[in-house]
């Protein structure tokens, strides 16, 4: 223990850090247990969405989402979820949505103000489309 603080003591802007990014990421492993939307890997996120259809709501911007999407996917652009436009989506209040990004990073903003709007059952396709390409999963493109 007199080592740990002698090695504190002589490297704080180290020990800061670390004790910085401990924190950080107990509170984002308590948030994500928490949440209400969960992140799915694609092959659970399939069978959720076949199983009880549901949809995939791709929000990259029309032109991603023309080079490449998820089969039976609706794009609707992470804008217009921001601004509550979602009546495309009222038929499925209480569906499985899963929200699609590039990357998984965006969706996670947009599937809660979806959830925040009432849909039900909502979740994030982890790691977005490069997972499911990762996944050796097919792409529509138009």
């Amino acid at each position: 223990m007199e080592q740990i603080l002698a090695f504190a003591a002589e490297h704080y802007l180290m020990s800061i850090l670390w004790v910085v990014l401990l924190i950080a990421i107990i509170v984002t492993t308590l948030q994500s247990a928490t949440s209400k939307v969960k992140a799915l890997p694609p092959q659970q996120a399939t069978l959720l969405v076949d199983r009880n259809n549901g949809l995939f709501v791709d929000i990259r911007s029309v032109d991603e989402y023309r080079k490449g999407h998820v089969q039976g996917s609706m794009n609707l652009p992470a804008e217009r979820i921001r601004k509550n436009d979602t009546a495309a989506l009222d038929k499925y209040k209480s569906a499985p949505i899963v929200v699609v990004c590039a990357t998984g990073m965006t969706a996670k903003a947009a599937a809660n103000q979806l959830f925040k709007a009432g849909y039900e059952n909502v979740a994030v396709l982890q790691g977005g489309i490069s997972a499911w390409q990762g996944a050796s999963f097919p792409l529509v493109k138009k």
